[in-house]
Protein backbone atom coordinates (compact mmCIF):
# COMPACT_ATOMS: atom_id res chain seq x y z
CA UNK A 1 0.00 0.00 0.00
CA UNK A 2 0.91 3.75 -0.88
CA UNK A 3 0.43 5.13 2.78
CA UNK A 4 1.47 8.62 2.65
CA UNK A 5 1.86 9.17 6.58
CA UNK A 6 3.55 10.06 8.93
CA UNK A 7 3.45 7.43 12.28
CA UNK A 8 1.48 8.49 15.14
CA UNK A 9 0.29 11.80 13.23
CA UNK A 10 -3.03 12.72 14.83
CA UNK A 11 -4.42 15.57 12.35
CA UNK A 12 -7.63 17.19 13.28
CA UNK A 13 -8.48 16.52 17.18
CA UNK A 14 -11.77 14.74 17.06
CA UNK A 15 -13.81 17.30 19.59
CA UNK A 16 -12.61 19.63 17.00
CA UNK A 17 -13.53 17.28 13.84
CA UNK A 18 -15.60 19.39 11.57
CA UNK A 19 -17.57 16.19 10.29
CA UNK A 20 -19.23 16.17 13.87
CA UNK A 21 -20.96 19.19 12.75
CA UNK A 22 -22.47 18.18 9.37
CA UNK A 23 -26.56 16.97 9.52
CA UNK A 24 -25.22 13.61 8.62
CA UNK A 25 -24.08 12.68 11.85
CA UNK A 26 -25.28 12.08 15.08
CA UNK A 27 -24.49 14.18 18.51
CA UNK A 28 -21.72 12.87 20.66
CA UNK A 29 -20.84 13.32 24.46
CA UNK A 30 -17.44 14.34 25.25
CA UNK A 31 -16.36 11.26 27.08
CA UNK A 32 -17.60 9.18 23.71
CA UNK A 33 -15.47 11.63 21.71
CA UNK A 34 -12.45 11.11 24.16
CA UNK A 35 -12.67 7.07 23.68
CA UNK A 36 -11.99 7.44 19.95
CA UNK A 37 -9.45 10.11 20.02
CA UNK A 38 -7.95 7.48 22.52
CA UNK A 39 -8.10 4.45 19.92
CA UNK A 40 -7.13 6.55 16.93
CA UNK A 41 -3.05 6.13 16.63
CA UNK A 42 -2.32 7.95 12.87
CA UNK A 43 -4.08 9.79 10.06
CA UNK A 44 -3.03 8.85 6.87
CA UNK A 45 -3.17 10.39 3.70
CA UNK A 46 -3.30 7.87 0.10
CA UNK A 47 -3.04 9.53 -3.59
CA UNK A 48 -6.55 7.90 -6.07
CA UNK A 49 -6.14 4.80 -6.88
CA UNK A 50 -3.97 3.71 -4.21
CA UNK A 51 -5.08 0.50 -2.05
CA UNK A 52 -6.68 1.13 1.49
CA UNK A 53 -7.17 -2.29 1.94
CA UNK A 54 -5.74 -5.27 -0.38
CA UNK A 55 -7.71 -8.23 -1.33
CA UNK A 56 -6.66 -11.31 0.70
CA UNK A 57 -4.44 -8.73 3.13
CA UNK A 58 -3.96 -10.02 6.65
CA UNK A 59 -4.52 -7.93 9.74
CA UNK A 60 -6.06 -4.84 8.02
CA UNK A 61 -6.92 -1.89 9.92
CA UNK A 62 -10.52 -0.08 10.67
CA UNK A 63 -10.62 3.46 9.45
CA UNK A 64 -12.68 6.32 9.07
CA UNK A 65 -12.94 8.22 5.70
CA UNK A 66 -12.11 11.87 6.99
CA UNK A 67 -11.90 13.20 3.50
CA UNK A 68 -12.56 12.12 -0.14
CA UNK A 69 -14.17 9.24 -1.96
CA UNK A 70 -13.14 5.35 -1.75
CA UNK A 71 -15.18 2.39 -3.15
CA UNK A 72 -15.06 -1.31 -1.87
CA UNK A 73 -14.72 -4.11 -4.50
CA UNK A 74 -14.38 -7.75 -5.36
CA UNK A 75 -12.89 -8.83 -8.80
CA UNK A 76 -13.25 -12.39 -10.41
CA UNK A 77 -9.64 -14.22 -11.56
CA UNK A 78 -10.24 -13.09 -14.94
CA UNK A 79 -9.91 -9.17 -14.23
CA UNK A 80 -13.68 -8.20 -13.95
CA UNK A 81 -14.70 -6.29 -11.12
CA UNK A 82 -17.53 -5.36 -9.05
CA UNK A 83 -17.81 -2.38 -7.29
CA UNK A 84 -19.52 -3.37 -4.02
CA UNK A 85 -20.69 0.41 -2.74
CA UNK A 86 -18.77 3.76 -2.65
CA UNK A 87 -17.83 5.30 0.51
CA UNK A 88 -18.03 9.16 1.39
CA UNK A 89 -16.32 11.14 4.51
CA UNK A 90 -17.66 9.96 8.07
CA UNK A 91 -18.01 6.38 6.41
CA UNK A 92 -16.59 2.78 8.49
CA UNK A 93 -13.76 2.01 5.98
CA UNK A 94 -12.38 -2.05 6.76
CA UNK A 95 -14.85 -3.54 9.31
CA UNK A 96 -15.40 -6.48 7.77
CA UNK A 97 -11.49 -6.43 6.90
CA UNK A 98 -10.78 -5.88 9.93
CA UNK A 99 -12.60 -8.54 12.52
CA UNK A 100 -11.20 -11.15 9.86
CA UNK A 101 -7.99 -13.06 9.24
CA UNK A 102 -8.11 -11.78 5.43
CA UNK A 103 -9.52 -9.13 3.86
CA UNK A 104 -12.78 -10.90 1.17
CA UNK A 105 -12.48 -8.07 -0.58
CA UNK A 106 -10.17 -4.93 -1.77
CA UNK A 107 -10.96 -0.92 -0.98
CA UNK A 108 -9.62 1.62 -3.25
CA UNK A 109 -8.93 5.58 -2.98
CA UNK A 110 -11.48 7.19 -5.71
CA UNK A 111 -10.07 10.19 -5.24
CA UNK A 112 -7.17 11.51 -2.72
CA UNK A 113 -8.21 10.41 0.80
CA UNK A 114 -7.64 11.46 4.38
CA UNK A 115 -8.22 8.52 7.03
CA UNK A 116 -8.42 8.19 10.47
CA UNK A 117 -7.12 4.86 11.36
CA UNK A 118 -7.89 2.58 14.22
CA UNK A 119 -5.91 -0.24 15.09
CA UNK A 120 -8.26 -3.64 14.72
CA UNK A 121 -6.48 -5.06 18.27
CA UNK A 122 -8.23 -1.87 20.01
CA UNK A 123 -11.80 -2.54 18.38
CA UNK A 124 -12.30 -5.28 21.49
CA UNK A 125 -11.51 -2.52 24.04
CA UNK A 126 -14.86 -0.89 22.36
CA UNK A 127 -17.03 -3.93 23.24
CA UNK A 128 -15.31 -3.73 26.57
CA UNK A 129 -15.46 -0.38 27.82
CA UNK A 130 -17.46 1.25 25.64
CA UNK A 131 -20.84 -0.52 24.57
CA UNK A 132 -22.91 1.98 23.55
CA UNK A 133 -19.96 2.91 20.62
CA UNK A 134 -20.06 -0.65 20.31
CA UNK A 135 -23.42 -0.98 19.07
CA UNK A 136 -22.56 1.69 16.64
CA UNK A 137 -20.22 0.07 15.47
CA UNK A 138 -22.22 -3.12 14.44
CA UNK A 139 -24.89 -0.78 13.27
CA UNK A 140 -22.67 0.73 10.81
CA UNK A 141 -21.67 -2.52 9.94
CA UNK A 142 -25.21 -3.49 9.04
CA UNK A 143 -25.97 0.02 7.44
CA UNK A 144 -22.97 -0.88 4.86
CA UNK A 145 -24.80 -4.38 4.00
CA UNK A 146 -28.31 -2.26 3.67
CA UNK A 147 -26.57 -0.29 0.87
CA UNK A 148 -25.27 -3.24 -1.06
CA UNK A 149 -28.77 -4.66 -0.83
CA UNK A 150 -30.11 -1.46 -1.85
CA UNK A 151 -27.41 -1.73 -5.10
CA UNK A 152 -27.95 -5.33 -5.83
CA UNK A 153 -31.68 -4.47 -5.59
CA UNK A 154 -31.20 -1.79 -8.27
CA UNK A 155 -29.28 -4.42 -10.36
CA UNK A 156 -31.65 -6.84 -10.32
CA UNK A 157 -34.47 -5.04 -11.09
CA UNK A 158 -34.30 -1.80 -12.08
CA UNK A 159 -33.27 -1.10 -16.38
CA UNK A 160 -30.17 0.85 -17.36
CA UNK A 161 -31.41 4.06 -17.02
CA UNK A 162 -32.95 3.78 -13.60
CA UNK A 163 -29.63 1.99 -12.42
CA UNK A 164 -27.51 5.29 -13.51
CA UNK A 165 -30.40 7.49 -12.11
CA UNK A 166 -30.66 5.77 -8.72
CA UNK A 167 -26.74 6.38 -8.04
CA UNK A 168 -26.51 9.61 -8.97
CA UNK A 169 -29.40 10.72 -6.86
CA UNK A 170 -27.87 8.83 -3.53
CA UNK A 171 -24.67 10.39 -4.24
CA UNK A 172 -26.18 13.31 -4.14
CA UNK A 173 -27.96 12.96 -1.33
CA UNK A 174 -25.28 11.68 0.52
CA UNK A 175 -23.25 14.31 -0.69
CA UNK A 176 -25.64 16.69 0.28
CA UNK A 177 -25.54 15.87 3.84
CA UNK A 178 -22.34 16.02 4.32
CA UNK A 179 -22.09 19.89 3.12
CA UNK A 180 -20.47 18.87 -0.64
CA UNK A 181 -23.28 20.61 -2.36
CA UNK A 182 -23.40 23.98 -3.82
CA UNK A 183 -26.38 25.37 -6.21
CA UNK A 184 -26.86 21.52 -6.55
CA UNK A 185 -23.34 20.86 -7.81
CA UNK A 186 -21.54 18.80 -6.46
CA UNK A 187 -17.41 17.12 -7.12
CA UNK A 188 -18.60 13.65 -8.83
CA UNK A 189 -15.04 11.56 -9.64
CA UNK A 190 -16.58 8.27 -11.05
CA UNK A 191 -15.60 7.30 -14.36
CA UNK A 192 -18.21 6.01 -16.75
CA UNK A 193 -16.30 2.27 -16.58
CA UNK A 194 -16.65 3.03 -12.87
CA UNK A 195 -20.62 3.37 -12.78
CA UNK A 196 -20.59 0.33 -15.37
CA UNK A 197 -18.69 -2.07 -12.67
CA UNK A 198 -21.34 -1.01 -9.80
CA UNK A 199 -24.14 -0.82 -11.90
CA UNK A 200 -23.80 -4.25 -13.72
CA UNK A 201 -23.97 -2.65 -17.28
CA UNK A 202 -21.35 -2.76 -20.16
CA UNK A 203 -19.25 0.28 -20.77
CA UNK A 204 -21.21 0.99 -24.42
CA UNK A 205 -24.77 0.60 -22.62
CA UNK A 206 -23.63 2.91 -19.65
CA UNK A 207 -21.95 5.66 -22.42
CA UNK A 208 -25.13 5.52 -24.15
CA UNK A 209 -27.64 5.63 -21.20
CA UNK A 210 -25.91 8.44 -19.32
CA UNK A 211 -26.30 10.80 -22.56
CA UNK A 212 -29.92 10.17 -22.77
CA UNK A 213 -30.16 10.96 -19.14
CA UNK A 214 -28.13 14.08 -19.51
CA UNK A 215 -30.03 15.04 -22.51
CA UNK A 216 -33.63 14.36 -20.53
CA UNK A 217 -32.92 17.08 -18.20
CA UNK A 218 -31.30 14.80 -15.39
CA UNK A 219 -28.36 16.46 -14.46
CA UNK A 220 -25.69 18.58 -16.19
CA UNK A 221 -21.66 17.49 -16.00
CA UNK A 222 -18.66 19.94 -16.73
CA UNK A 223 -15.27 20.20 -15.45
CA UNK A 224 -16.30 16.55 -13.03
CA UNK A 225 -18.84 18.64 -11.38
CA UNK A 226 -22.33 17.04 -11.67
CA UNK A 227 -25.32 19.33 -11.42
CA UNK A 228 -28.45 17.57 -10.33
CA UNK A 229 -31.48 19.78 -12.71
CA UNK A 230 -34.93 17.16 -12.20
CA UNK A 231 -34.44 14.59 -9.27
CA UNK A 232 -38.20 14.33 -10.28
CA UNK A 233 -38.22 13.70 -13.90
CA UNK A 234 -39.62 10.28 -13.22
CA UNK A 235 -41.60 9.21 -10.45
CA UNK A 236 -39.62 6.49 -9.77
CA UNK A 237 -36.36 8.52 -9.72
CA UNK A 238 -38.70 11.52 -7.29
CA UNK A 239 -39.06 8.29 -4.83
CA UNK A 240 -35.31 7.68 -4.91
CA UNK A 241 -34.93 11.42 -4.14
CA UNK A 242 -37.62 11.96 -1.67
CA UNK A 243 -36.21 8.84 0.89
CA UNK A 244 -35.54 10.38 4.15
CA UNK A 245 -32.08 9.54 5.53
CA UNK A 246 -31.79 10.18 9.51
CA UNK A 247 -28.26 11.12 11.07
CA UNK A 248 -26.17 8.39 11.86
CA UNK A 249 -23.53 7.57 13.82
CA UNK A 250 -19.83 8.91 13.21
CA UNK A 251 -17.02 6.96 14.91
Amino acid sequence: MNLNSRPGRIGTPCLACPLRMKPAFEDKTDDEIRFIQAMKTDHRSLKAGSDIISPDQESAELYTLFSGWAFRYKSLPDGRRQILNFLLPGDIVGLQASLLAAAQHGIEALTDVELCVFPRKRIWDLFVRMPNLAYELAWLGSREESMIDDNLTSVGQRNASERIAALVITLYRRADALGLVSDSSFDFPLSQQQLADALGLSLVHTSKTWSKLRKAGLFTISGGRLTLLNPRLTARMAAVYEQSKAPRPLI
